[in-house]
């Protein structure tokens, strides 16, 4: 069941278009405010488009032209929000067949196929308790299968680990890589793990426009938004191409690096970014700046330490610019940073990746 759909919806600022191939999960990718939401709705018809087309699998689910469009109810779309949101009145087993009931199913058929899906998600044990007796992760596990009960066309998935614990998210992320193979979905989350274990395709919006798209691998390997970039946890950096593997940045001047094999060089004055490792950034005190290969060096202010596990991450920031390196305790114990430090970050050009944008 493939899906296309091209809408804007102008009091939201949203004008975009997705487009998911049949049996394709889609990630929807973009900071807060971003538009993805409101693409949600429009696809499952809670929202309706100033302009713009939707088709799932053939069907018109809506043209602003013609004024066709067709309720939610008739579309074959489902949307799992991020709480479940099950009826606290009906056992697991009847918030299952809901879904089958309301499309004229018969209740034993209904709650043949409810059992069904509560055995895809590996729920069966709980099917005679009431929403209030299950924890988070049930309560979510049986969402998914209160949406695949009414076997839609289009699984919409709305950050659907964000309401759990850590320890809860883990067995419904392997979960829906299981049921969401050959099936058509869109899933919104912030989290990269999801994207690639997940998704086949990567949307990023900000300000309700499409900034990227691409293959999943692909894409957060060599993000060219800086959303991506920092789901990806690189750095990115944008400005004009001042040569064929340099260009220039506002408050950094200019960053020279390498173009990755396979790829077209920018042109002289073309937008472009270069995206590098936190990892591959060195700090320095400026009085004790190294020389050598070529490399990028530019002043910062040190604005936040951020402990990560084994490692510290440094915020700072040039004019206009934040970047992040990540250093051992040790060395940052030694450069004694804090807050309001002023550093230099040093970044060879061969640590750099030079695109067009």
């Amino acid at each position: 069941m493939s899906f296309r759909m091209r809408a804007a919806v102008g009091e939201r600022g949203v004008d975009a278009s997705l487009d998911v191939g049949d049996g394709e999960t889609l990630a929807l990718l973009g900071p807060n405010g971003a538009g993805k939401s409101t693409l949600f709705d429009l696809a499952a018809g809670l929202v309706r488009a100033d302009s713009g087309r939707a088709e799932l699998d053939g069907r018109v689910l809506f043209d602003a032209a013609s004024g066709e469009w067709l309720p939610p109810h008739a579309r074959g779309v489902a949307l799992l929000a991020q709480e479940p949101l099950l009826f606290p009145h009906l056992s697991v087993l009847d918030n299952v067949a809901f879904g089958p009931r309301a499309s004229g199913v018969s209740r034993t058929d209904a709650r043949t196929a409810a059992a069904h899906w509560l055995g895809e998600v590996d729920a069966v044990a709980l099917a005679e308790r009431r929403p209030a007796q299950l924890s988070g992760g049930q309560a979510q596990r049986v969402a998914v299968a209160r949406a695949l009960a009414a076997e839609p066309s289009l699984l919409l998935l709305d950050e659907p680990f964000a309401a759990l614990d850590v320890a809860a998210a883990p067995a419904l992320r392997r979960l829906l890589g299981r049921v969401l193979a050959g099936r058509t979905a869109i899933v919104i989350t912030h989290e990269v793990l999801d994207a690639h274990l997940l998704a086949d395709h990567v949307v990023v919006l900000e300000g309700g426009r499409v900034a990227e798209e691409g293959p999943t691998a692909a894409l957060l390997e060599r993000p060219r938004s800086r959303f991506a970039a920092g789901l990806a946890g690189l750095n990115l950096v944008r400005g004009p191409a001042t040569a064929e593997s340099a260009l220039f940045v506002a408050g950094l001047g200019e960053v020279v690096g390498v173009v990755p094999a396979g790829d077209e060089a920018p042109s002289s004055g073309d937008d472009a970014v270069a995206v590098f490792r936190p990892a591959d950034i060195a700090v320095f005190r400026p009085d004790d700046v190294p020389h050598g290969s070529p490399r990028n060096a530019w002043r910062a202010v040190v604005r936040e330490l951020e402990p990560r596990g084994p490692q510290v991450r440094v915020h700072a920031a040039s004019p206009g610019t934040a970047l992040v390196a990540d250093l051992t305790p040790a060395a940052a114990a030694e450069l004694d940073l804090a807050p309001g430090t002023d550093v230099v970050l040093v970044v060879k050009a061969a640590a750099v990746a030079l695109y067009a944008a």
